[in-house]
Formats: C-alpha cells, sequence, structure tokens
C-alpha cells in the first residue's frame, strides 16, 4: 500500500507513498541562504526512495525567523537557495515540496527583528516565552503577500509544490487559536480568516497546476485552545479550496484527543470529515513499514517519516522492493554527518540533546 504511486493536485505524480518530513535542520547561513551540506541532505533521501520530500521550514518574512540556522525565502536574494535545493530533490528522483512559514510569537527578538509579533499581545505558555505584540492590519496584509511570493519564487526555484505551515504553535496556528487570539476585528471576530486568507492568496500565486498543501496541528492542550471542532471547520473550508493535500501534525500517528483519551484516533475523525476529498498525509512516530501501513488503515492517503528518514536514509529502496527489513533507527556514535549525509548544524544538535537519538555504542531513550 505505500509503495503505491499518488497523484496530488491536478498533475503531480508520486511514485510512493513515503515522504520525508519538514524537518529544522539548524544549519543554514545567519543570513538565510542555504549552507553547502544541507541539499545533498535531502538529495541523499530522494536517491534513497522516498516519493515526496519536504523541505524544513522556509521563512516568508524577517518577522517570522524563528530559530537559529533557518534558511529563508522572503526575497528574491534567495532564489540561488531555492534552486539549489529544489535542483537536489529532483536529481534524487523526487518530487520536492518547500514548506512556507512565519513563526509568529515563537520567534526569539534577537532573531526578528525586535518584539515578536502574534495575533494578540499574549506570549505563550513556554517557559520564557517573550511577550509578543498584536500585528497592525496593514502588516497582516503584508504577511499574507509574503506567502504569496514565497510561492512564486518556490515555481521559479523549480520546486514541485509548497506546503503552507499552519501546525506547531507557529503564526497560522496563533489566528486559530484562542489562547493567542484575542482581536475584536474581523482577524479574531473570524479566527479561521487569517489562514484561509494566507490560503486563498497562496492558491492564487500558484495557480491551478502548482500544488499547495497545508499542515496543520488538531489541538492544543491550553485553555482556551484549539479543540477539534476548530479543526473540523478548517478542514472543512480547506477542502472546499483546490489544497492539494492535508498534512496533520500529530505526536504519535494513532493519538486520541488530547482532551478525551477515549476517543478514536483524532486521525480517524479528521479523515472522516474530509471523505476523499484531498489526500491527508499522517506524521507522529511512524518510523517502520508496519507502522505506516497502520497510519493508512486510519486513514492517511501517505505517510512522512522523521527520524528513520534521518538514521536510514536508503530504507525506502527495500521497503519499494518489496522486503520489509526494519530500519535502523539510532545514529553513529562519531560521525553522522559522514556516515548519514545529514548537516553539521543537525549532526551537532543530534549529539548534543541529551536523549533526542539512540546513539549506537551509548544507551538513550528513543523518543
Amino acid at each position: 500500500m505505500v509503495v503505491a504511486p499518488i497523484r496530488l493536485g491536478r498533475n503531480l505524480e508520486v511514485a510512493n507513498r513515503l515522504v520525508v518530513a519538514p524537518m529544522t535542520t539548524y544549519s543554514s547561513q545567519p543570513d538565510g541562504r542555504l549552507s553547502e551540506d544541507e541539499p545533498p541532505y535531502l538529495r541523499r533521501r530522494a536517491e534513497g526512495g522516498f516519493g515526496l520530500v519536504m523541505t524544513a521550514a522556509c521563512c516568508v518574512h524577517p518577522s517570522g525567523w524563528c530559530f537559529d540556522g533557518q534558511w529563508q525565502c522572503s526575497d528574491d536574494a534567495f532564489l540561488p537557495s531555492l534552486r539549489a535545493m529544489a535542483d537536489a530533490i529532483r536529481s534524487g528522483g523526487a518530487k520536492s515540496v518547500l514548506q512556507i512559514h512565519h513563526g509568529g510569537r515563537r520567534c526569539p527578538g534577537r532573531l526578528c527583528g525586535g518584539q515578536p509579533v502574534s495575533a494578540s499581545a499574549i506570549p505563550s505558555e513556554i517557559a520564557g516565552a517573550e511577550v509578543p505584540r498584536a500585528l497592525l492590519e496593514a502588516e497582516i496584509e503584508e504577511i499574507i503577500r509574503c506567502f504569496a511570493d514565497a510561492t512564486r519564487r518556490a515555481k521559479t526555484a523549480g520546486f514541485d509544490a509548497v506546503e503552507i505551515h499552519g501546525a506547531n504553535t507557529y503564526l497560522l496556528q496563533q489566528f486559530v487559536s484562542p489562547h493567542s487570539n484575542r482581536r475584536e476585528d474581523r482577524w479574531g471576530r473570524d479566527r479561521l480568516a487569517f489562514p484561509l486568507a494566507v490560503a486563498d492568496a497562496v492558491l492564487e500565486a500558484a495557480g491551478p497546476d502548482f500544488p499547495v498543501g497545508y499542515r496543520f496541528s488538531p489541538e492544543e492542550p491550553e485553555t482556551p485552545g484549539i479543540r477539534l471542532s476548530d479543526t473540523f471547520a478548517l478542514v472543512e473550508a480547506l477542502c472546499e479550496r483546490p489544497i492539494a493535500f492535508l498534512h496533520i501534525s500529530l505526536r504519535r500517528y494513532d493519538q486520541p484527543s488530547l482532551h478525551d483519551p477515549s476517543s478514536e484516533p483524532v486521525i480517524v475523525q479528521v479523515a472522516r470529515r474530509i471523505r476523499g476529498r484531498i489526500p491527508l498525509i499522517g506524521v507522529g512516530q511512524i518510523r517502520t513499514k508496519d507502522e505506516a501501513e497502520a497510519a493508512m488503515a486510519l486513514g492517511a492517503d501517505m505517510v512522512a517519516f522523521a527520524r528513520t528518514a534521518i538514521t536510514d536514509p536508503d530504507w525506502p529502496i527495500e521497503v519499494v522492493a518489496g522486503e520489509n527489513r526494519e530500519p535502523h533507527l539510532c545514529v553513529p556514535q562519531v560521525g553522522a554527518a559522514r556516515k548519514l549525509t545529514i548537516p553539521a548544524g543537525l549532526e551537532r544538535r543530534i549529539y548534543d540533546v541529551e536523549g533526542w537519538f539512540c546513539v549506537e555504542g551509548r544507551w538513550e531513550q528513543n523518543r
């Protein structure tokens, strides 16, 4: 099932259902250009047999610069970097997706040019979070245009599609959430207004033959916060548009609702609302073929891999060939960058963050 081809949008044919998840590399240059070791990283995954390769989140506006080593698509000056990545993925034989992003209140002031911005002046509940300021109407319109401009750059650079990053507590999700959006204007009275305006602008910039996807987080733990009813409304609105795919962000692909542990898996509930109108990408601790098949049985049409894509980049070739080898899920004790073709910034973080990865030669929790 995971090796079957699939079409996204009008005419993007993807060879299989295996996706490289959009993973932060912490490796781009301080000015937002790619480092030399980033295109080979995704080319290796494309050569390894993944049908669809998504990039790390690419920042569309200087106020959305969210983390050290993030790359940029906020100006035509970044077109050489975009072309390098699109060319690398294409040369590896996969289809490419540029993930376009604004971090909102999650951006540190030292990167985003001062005080971070959001829907309202409400900080995240994360310890040490900076207090953002509420975006002005003109700034909201500017950011919408920047998402559209980034889409045009993706087309010019040779990407096959874009994904709007509306998940993981970043700016678009901040407008959907009653925790972070306390506005009383049109962007607050309808908390879906901003993400749908971004989607409409991106779709217009893309045109009918360039696929646009949308990634979303279905719930938030905070009170108030996003609940499944909010997500069902968002999903329905997106399904009424020519969106090419949806991408649900979950900690685990089969998890129940955060607010009802006895519920059906969230992915089942979301897929039921989609009713087959748009392909759904599932993600969340999917590491093996069996887990991928299980996620698809619950309603996913494609499955995104993060850890496996890093630790065993050539494993999909064997899956496509009909083998069912368990993927290797540890990184070597030394030399991960060279042996697995990963950027230096990502290698440093893998080794520095205790317990993040299983490292050969010493036991660490593989979480």
